[in-house]
């Protein structure tokens, strides 16, 4: 009995796909405390141990042995104790600053420090010439010279 090529390629697709669906990985608490603030300490759920937290806490756990996502979980934390529950600010309006202030401060550090090297090289001369500074004149020159020959051996 000859196995046709669609069959096979079919049969290897779906086990390809049940395997992604085993690999998915599954939230845990500890995953989703980093991401989550406690409404009544204003701190990381991780970090608190208030009776506030703990509740919270017993929540999430109680969602994720039903088999929610962290989304769905997060989602629902939002709906129970509104927006500020998430520790991570929204990608709009006012909130979008937390994400562009720290971008714009590290491009305006790297062109002013391009500047500052630029500048530094420039005024470096080429590679391998040393700056003329003047040497001593006159009879400042004479005691130099006068200086060097005592300690002459």
């Amino acid at each position: 009995m000859r196995r046709s090529p669609l069959l096979v390629a079919i049969a290897a697709a779906l086990l390809a796909l049940a395997a992604a669906a085993a690999a998915a990985p599954q939230t845990s608490l500890t995953d989703i405390e980093d991401e989550v603030m406690c409404p009544i300490c204003g701190t990381l759920l991780e970090l608190s141990d208030s009776p506030q937290a703990r509740r919270q806490k017993v929540f999430i756990a109680e969602m994720i042995a039903a088999g929610r996502s962290k989304e769905q979980i997060k989602d629902a934390l939002v709906a129970e104790y509104g927006r500020e529950v998430l520790a991570l600010p929204r990608g709009s309006g006012f909130d979008l600053s937390a994400y562009l202030v720290p971008v714009l401060a590290f491009v305006v550090a790297a062109v002013a420090l391009a500047l500052g090297v630029r500048r530094w090289r420039r005024d470096a001369g080429p590679p391998g010439a040393q700056s003329a500074a003047p040497g001593p004149r006159g009879e400042d020159a004479e005691r130099l010279e006068d200086d060097l020959a005592r300690y002459d051996l």
